[in-house]
Parts: C-alpha cells; sequence; structure tokens
C-alpha cells in the first residue's frame, strides 16, 4: 500500500537521513525538492530551462536567491539607514513600485497602479501631498494612464509606499517581471460611442493580480488594455493583451452582442502589434482567459535572455494555434472563434477627444481635457485640478494614454467656470495640433538609459514647430529615450529614439536622434521607418519642421493624413521633397 508523506513527514526524513550521512552512515543521494506553494510554477520554469542546458539570467536568479515580497524588512532597514540598494535589491524594490534611478537622479522613482487610469479627486490631491512630502515636487503622467513620483530618498522609501496604500491606491507590482497598470478607455462610462464600459473588466483584472502572488515572477514585464470603442483610444493593440470591444451580428452561429476580440503580442519597441486571434471573449470571462494565457507564459517564457522574454517570442517560437491550444488546455475547454464576417465595423477615434470640451453620453455634460505638458504637473496644479472636478464635475479623474488628464460629469452651465479656473493654474483645454499629440518619456534628466533629454527637446520641437510649420490636422510626434520605447516612437507620425551623435573622430559625441516617419495605431496601425539617423538634438526641431512642411505642402488633399502621405511615398523621396523645404 503506498503512502503519501504529509510536507512535515519529508522534511522530517530528509533532516533524518542528513544526520545519518553526518554520523558516517551511506550518504544519502540529494533531495530534489519539488517546488511548492504560489512561486512553484516560476521555479520549476527555471529548474527546466536549467534541466535544458540553460543559463539564467541575474535577474532570475535574484528572483531564486530571494522573492521580492519576502524581502520587506530589508527594504525597511535600507530606509531607516538612508541607503541606496545595491543592484539585485534594486530590481526586487521594483515589485514594490520603486526604483533607483541613479545616476540620473541619486533617488527613486515610485510608479503607481491606477486601473483604467481612474481616480477621485481626494487621491489625486493627495497624490500632489505625496510629490511635496516626498518627492521632488513635481508629478509624471507615464503613457500606461498612470503616474509617476520621482526624487525620492531612500529614506522616504516605505513612507511613500505607505502612503500610497492609504489613499486606497497601489504601487504593487508596477515594475520588474510583473504585469503592469491595467488601461483601459478613458473615456469608459461617459462615451457616446463605446461599446462597453471597460472599468469593471480593468478594475478586476486589476484586483485579480494584487490578489494572487502566483502571477509575480514572470519572464518579464506584460501589459493588458481593454479598448471600449470608444472615441480616445487605449492603444491596446501595442498590449501583450489586448481586449477590443467589437459587436458581433446575428446569424454566425454565436449569439449576437458585444465580445472582445482577442489580440496577442503586442510589443511596439519590437516592431510588433497585437495580432488578432480569432477569438472572442465573452467580457465576464475575460479575466479568466487573460489569467491562462499568463500562466502559459510563465511556464514557457524565455528565461535566458531579458530582449526575447516576452510573450511575442513565444508566439513567433509557437506559432498561434499551439499557444491557444496550451491555453484551452488550462481552461478546460475551447475558446470561442468566428469569422471576421461575422464582426462590425468598429467605430473610428477621434485623435482630438482627448483635448478640450466633448459632450457625454449623458445629455448635458461633458469631459474636458487638460493638456499637461508632456505629462509634468506641479502639486498646486494637481490640487487645483481635484478641486475642479469636485465642484464642477462628478468627482473624478481620468488619465490617458496621451499623458493628459480628463475631468469628467461637467454641466453645460459650469464648462466656462471649470475652464476659467484650468487656465488659472497654468494649464490650457486647448492645444495645436503639435502639441495635443507630442508624447516624450522621462528621457536622460530621469532616466540612466535614456540618450537624451526627451521632455525639454519635445518642448522646444513643438515651440519651434508651432511658428515654423503649423499644422492644420492632428499630427503625433513621439519621443523616446532609449530602445525601451516609453514613449512608443514606432507608432507616432513621426518618431525620435534618443541617440549619442558622433561629432568627431576622437569619440566625442552629443545628445541627438534618430527619426522616423510613417507609424500609426488603431486603424492606421503600422511600424514607423526609418528617416535620418544621428540628428542633433539642437538641429531636430528644424528638421522636424521641414518634415511637416513636406507634408503640408505635397499632400494628396487637405483630408489626407500625415501617415496617409508618409505611406503613399517611397522614403527616399520623403527624404528629398523634405530636404528641399527652407525653414523660416
Amino acid at each position: 500500500m503506498s503512502v503519501d508523506f504529509t510536507l512535515d513527514q519529508k522534511r522530517y526524513l530528509e533532516g533524518f537521513a542528513a544526520g545519518f550521512s553526518a554520523r558516517g552512515g551511506q550518504k544519502a543521494p540529494p533531495a530534489q525538492a519539488q517546488p511548492m506553494g504560489p512561486d512553484a510554477a516560476p521555479l520549476s520554469a527555471q529548474d527546466r530551462t536549467v534541466a535544458a542546458g540553460g543559463k539564467l539570467t541575474d535577474q532570475e536568479k535574484w528572483k531564486r536567491e530571494e522573492h521580492p515580497f519576502d524581502a520587506w524588512p530589508r527594504l525597511v532597514a535600507q530606509a531607516k539607514e538612508n541607503a541606496p540598494p545595491k543592484p539585485a535589491d534594486n530590481f526586487r524594490w521594483r515589485y514594490y513600485g520603486l526604483f533607483y534611478v541613479a545616476p540620473a537622479q541619486d533617488s527613486y522613482m515610485c510608479r503607481l497602479r491606477i486601473p483604467n487610469g481612474a481616480l477621485n479627486h481626494w487621491q489625486f490631491a493627495g497624490l500632489a501631498d505625496l510629490a511635496e512630502n516626498y518627492g521632488g515636487g513635481y508629478l509624471h503622467v507615464t503613457t500606461r494612464a498612470n503616474i509617476q513620483i520621482r526624487e525620492i530618498a531612500p529614506q522616504n522609501a516605505t513612507n511613500i509606499l505607505e502612503a500610497i496604500q492609504d489613499l486606497g491606491l497601489w504601487s504593487k507590482g508596477s515594475g520588474a517581471d510583473n504585469i503592469r497598470n491595467i488601461t483601459g478607455t478613458p473615456t469608459a462610462g461617459v462615451d457616446p460611442q463605446e461599446l462597453i464600459d471597460t472599468r469593471p473588466y480593468a478594475r478586476a483584472m486589476h484586483h485579480h493580480i494584487l490578489n494572487d502572488r502566483s502571477l509575480y515572477g514572470l519572464p518579464r514585464k506584460f501589459n493588458i488594455a481593454f479598448d471600449g470603442a470608444g472615441l480616445i483610444g487605449a492603444l491596446e493593440d501595442t498590449n501583450d493583451i489586448g481586449f477590443q470591444a467589437i459587436v458581433v451580428k446575428d446569424g454566425h452561429g454565436v449569439a449576437p452582442g458585444v465580445y472582445f476580440r482577442l489580440a496577442l503580442g503586442g510589443i511596439t519597441g519590437h516592431k510588433d502589434f497585437a495580432r488578432d486571434t480569432g477569438v472572442i471573449v465573452s467580457p465576464d470571462e475575460a479575466v479568466e482567459v487573460a489569467d491562462k494565457i499568463l500562466r502559459v507564459f510563465i511556464e514557457h517564457g524565455d528565461r535566458t535572455n531579458r530582449a526575447k522574454a516576452r510573450l511575442k517570442y513565444v508566439l513567433d517560437a509557437w506559432g498561434f494555434d499551439k499557444f491557444l491550444a496550451a491555453v484551452e488546455e488550462k481552461l478546460g475547454r475551447k475558446l470561442l472563434r468566428v469569422d471576421a464576417a461575422a464582426i462590425a465595423v468598429r467605430p473610428r477615434q477621434d485623435r482630438a477627444a482627448h483635448i478640450g470640451v466633448h459632450p457625454q453620453k449623458q445629455p448635458g455634460f461633458n469631459w474636458i481635457g487638460v493638456m499637461l505638458p508632456v505629462g509634468r504637473f506641479t502639486p498646486e496644479q494637481a490640487r487645483g485640478l481635484a478641486e475642479i472636478a469636485r465642484q464642477f464635475g462628478d468627482g473624478g479623474l481620468r488619465l490617458t494614454v496621451w499623458q493628459n488628464v480628463l475631468i469628467t460629469g461637467v454641466a453645460d452651465e459650469h464648462i466656462a467656470d471649470a475652464v476659467a479656473m484650468i487656465e488659472a493654474l497654468g494649464l490650457s483645454t486647448q492645444a495645436s495640433t503639435i502639441r495635443a499629440g507630442l508624447v516624450a518619456c522621462t528621457g536622460n534628466s530621469g532616466c540612466r538609459f535614456a540618450a537624451a533629454d526627451t521632455k525639454r527637446h519635445a518642448e522646444e520641437i513643438a515651440a519651434y514647430c508651432e511658428a515654423a510649420a503649423p499644422i492644420d490636422t492632428p499630427i503625433n510626434i513621439h519621443l523616446t529615450g532609449c530602445h525601451h520605447s516609453c514613449a512608443q516612437h514606432y507608432i507616432g507620425d513621426i518618431g525620435l529614439i534618443g541617440a549619442r551623435v558622433p561629432v568627431n573622430d576622437e569619440g566625442d559625441a552629443v545628445e541627438g536622434y534618430h527619426i522616423l516617419v510613417g507609424g500609426g495605431f488603431a486603424e492606421d496601425a503600422g511600424i514607423a521607418s526609418e528617416f535620418y539617423q544621428n540628428v542633433k538634438a539642437e538641429e531636430a526641431p528644424e528638421m522636424v519642421a521641414k518634415i511637416l512642411r513636406a507634408y503640408r505642402k505635397n499632400r494628396a488633399n487637405a483630408e489626407e493624413t500625415f501617415v496617409g502621405f508618409a505611406r503613399r511615398h517611397d522614403i527616399e523621396t520623403l527624404r528629398r521633397l523634405a530636404n528641399e523645404e527652407s525653414v523660416a
């Protein structure tokens, strides 16, 4: 009769065997303990990697040596000593949302988790206090509709984490090898053309992650987005998992109604959008399906090469059919598939809807899109916006992937007062087409990877081009500091990626950019093509202005978009047209 020993019995026997060996008995073979508990799946994946002859990355070794969530006492001790972390702990503390960003800044940056980018006015005002009390006195909105607070001294590391939770907000898992902030349509619940309110699903996914330790310690970071087909997009097709709201028409063997179409493998920094799988998911099943996708990735993602440790590369190696079969095995049922003909055309996005006053689906109410210069704002401005939301809106604010903020639920009769208060804060509800689509990452003023000061250069490009090359149609200009592509330069009409530009044969270099053109998103999704290399930062405004002037002069008609113009010509022709332009 076979007997299954309990865990305590197994440990006792292992100790007995070790003691017997130490007293001179026959040496027992080393015990091969099977990983158990919530960390079992990633540990087993590491074991399989090593058994197959692979070499774990340093990050995988650090996770194995000590799980970050087991190291909290050491973070507390470091804070008491005002001590910066060593590399292994710098990686581990990112599980709490803390990034030590030396040498750019000898301090931490703290990144939050704000599902669907939705906050209450008192939370927004509370973050202003945290930026003043513990940070550098400013806040950044990120391209994942999130907030970062920078210049946090090591002594305040645990203070700010505790204060964030006191506000009913979170930072857990917002960095390192985890699932990042869950994004959704910023106008969810108020959008006149949306197919579904994404907030409940983004929030459910958010709390599912927070409360399941087994979903931490992925092979690399992971992005999930829900797009409800509203006027302002969530860029869901740039995510590892993109849930796209669609309508299934009657007569195709599936109950008609609203579903999420499942897209997988987006990572535009690696030149790939999420691809349609042919699968549709009932909204109530979205979290369960995402969970099983994550678990397949945890088991089979690359743990030997950080550059290949994303879902895209599992899909490239396996193909979609094999991957979806593995997901179905974990689900215990088949995924629902429909032909493209069964899906109604999705409503188009409005590239200007994140700035200015726009009517909600609730009659007599509006959202107001406030421009934050390349996502940066002050505590005073945060408190002012919070007060406007409290006094004139429904009390809520929404962050967007375009690095700005919306105030929702403003009655028609209060629009003028709200706009006046916004302008009194030094902010605006109006923007040139250039500034409305201007996106920039942190840059080298706060990130050690960046090769250029992207936020400063973005402002210089916008100011120059508004005067030298004004444009009457929406344009997206994205500046990112390095290959991580936090500002997604590959999907901008014009994208700039930071570079060190050589200036002589002695190896001296200055800040600059490689420039790309013709990227797009949503209906115009596509990867930009390289236009020029090694443009000095001081010359970038003039170069961008030349590109814009060439577009304005040579477009087929007033309705032709920049992306349409760029894709209508080859790169050599575009370069010739730009070089023919003189700039006033």
